[in-house]
Protein backbone atom coordinates (compact mmCIF):
# COMPACT_ATOMS: atom_id res chain seq x y z
CA UNK A 1 0.00 0.00 0.00
CA UNK A 2 2.70 2.40 0.88
CA UNK A 3 4.14 2.27 -2.83
CA UNK A 4 0.62 2.97 -4.03
CA UNK A 5 0.66 5.90 -1.62
CA UNK A 6 4.05 7.29 -2.96
CA UNK A 7 3.80 6.69 -6.94
CA UNK A 8 4.09 9.86 -8.70
CA UNK A 9 1.89 8.95 -11.96
CA UNK A 10 3.65 11.69 -13.85
CA UNK A 11 7.03 10.34 -14.41
CA UNK A 12 5.24 7.91 -16.42
CA UNK A 13 2.91 10.32 -18.08
CA UNK A 14 5.16 12.48 -19.32
CA UNK A 15 6.94 9.43 -21.12
CA UNK A 16 3.34 8.38 -22.99
CA UNK A 17 3.46 8.72 -26.27
CA UNK A 18 0.57 5.85 -27.45
CA UNK A 19 -3.10 7.02 -27.31
CA UNK A 20 -4.60 7.76 -23.98
CA UNK A 21 -8.43 7.83 -23.49
CA UNK A 22 -8.99 9.53 -19.78
CA UNK A 23 -12.25 9.40 -18.18
CA UNK A 24 -13.52 10.91 -15.12
CA UNK A 25 -16.74 10.97 -13.18
CA UNK A 26 -17.53 14.60 -12.23
CA UNK A 27 -19.38 13.41 -8.93
CA UNK A 28 -15.96 10.84 -7.82
CA UNK A 29 -15.33 11.62 -4.37
CA UNK A 30 -12.23 10.18 -4.54
CA UNK A 31 -10.09 11.56 -7.32
CA UNK A 32 -10.89 15.30 -8.34
CA UNK A 33 -12.18 14.97 -12.16
CA UNK A 34 -10.90 18.36 -12.51
CA UNK A 35 -7.74 18.19 -11.12
CA UNK A 36 -6.97 14.42 -12.69
CA UNK A 37 -8.15 15.51 -16.17
CA UNK A 38 -6.13 19.10 -16.22
CA UNK A 39 -2.72 17.02 -14.98
CA UNK A 40 -3.45 14.43 -17.69
CA UNK A 41 -3.69 17.30 -20.15
CA UNK A 42 -0.78 18.74 -19.30
CA UNK A 43 1.38 16.05 -18.76
CA UNK A 44 0.20 14.16 -21.79
CA UNK A 45 1.23 17.54 -23.81
CA UNK A 46 4.53 17.61 -22.37
CA UNK A 47 5.40 14.63 -23.10
CA UNK A 48 4.54 15.58 -26.58
CA UNK A 49 1.41 13.45 -27.18
CA UNK A 50 -0.90 14.60 -29.56
CA UNK A 51 -3.53 11.14 -29.58
CA UNK A 52 -5.22 11.81 -26.47
CA UNK A 53 -8.74 12.51 -25.28
CA UNK A 54 -9.75 13.61 -21.48
CA UNK A 55 -13.44 13.58 -20.77
CA UNK A 56 -15.75 14.55 -17.50
CA UNK A 57 -18.35 12.80 -17.24
CA UNK A 58 -21.30 14.59 -15.26
CA UNK A 59 -23.29 12.82 -13.05
CA UNK A 60 -21.02 9.75 -12.60
CA UNK A 61 -18.68 8.43 -9.57
CA UNK A 62 -15.81 6.97 -9.22
CA UNK A 63 -17.13 3.55 -11.07
CA UNK A 64 -18.54 5.14 -13.31
CA UNK A 65 -22.13 5.20 -12.05
CA UNK A 66 -24.87 7.21 -11.73
CA UNK A 67 -24.75 8.48 -8.64
CA UNK A 68 -26.71 10.89 -6.57
CA UNK A 69 -23.73 12.26 -4.31
CA UNK A 70 -20.70 10.08 -5.57
CA UNK A 71 -20.23 8.88 -2.30
CA UNK A 72 -18.61 5.59 -1.22
CA UNK A 73 -21.67 4.82 0.70
CA UNK A 74 -23.84 4.86 -2.05
CA UNK A 75 -22.03 2.36 -3.87
CA UNK A 76 -23.73 -0.70 -2.41
CA UNK A 77 -27.63 1.26 -3.27
CA UNK A 78 -26.40 1.70 -7.15
CA UNK A 79 -27.87 -1.51 -9.63
CA UNK A 80 -25.80 0.16 -12.51
CA UNK A 81 -23.02 -1.75 -12.71
CA UNK A 82 -21.21 1.06 -15.34
CA UNK A 83 -22.41 3.69 -17.23
CA UNK A 84 -23.58 2.85 -21.00
CA UNK A 85 -22.21 6.09 -21.87
CA UNK A 86 -18.89 5.63 -20.36
CA UNK A 87 -19.01 2.03 -22.98
CA UNK A 88 -19.92 3.92 -25.63
CA UNK A 89 -17.61 6.49 -25.11
CA UNK A 90 -14.56 3.51 -24.79
CA UNK A 91 -16.20 1.44 -27.75
CA UNK A 92 -16.01 4.59 -30.26
CA UNK A 93 -12.52 5.77 -28.95
CA UNK A 94 -11.08 2.23 -29.48
CA UNK A 95 -12.58 2.49 -32.88
CA UNK A 96 -11.11 5.49 -34.35
CA UNK A 97 -7.43 4.11 -33.18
Amino acid sequence: MRSFLKYDPATTLTKIKIPVLALNGEKDVQVSAQESLSGFKTLLTKAGNKNFKVIAMPGLNHLFQHAKTGLVSEYVTIEETISPEVLNIMKNWIKSL
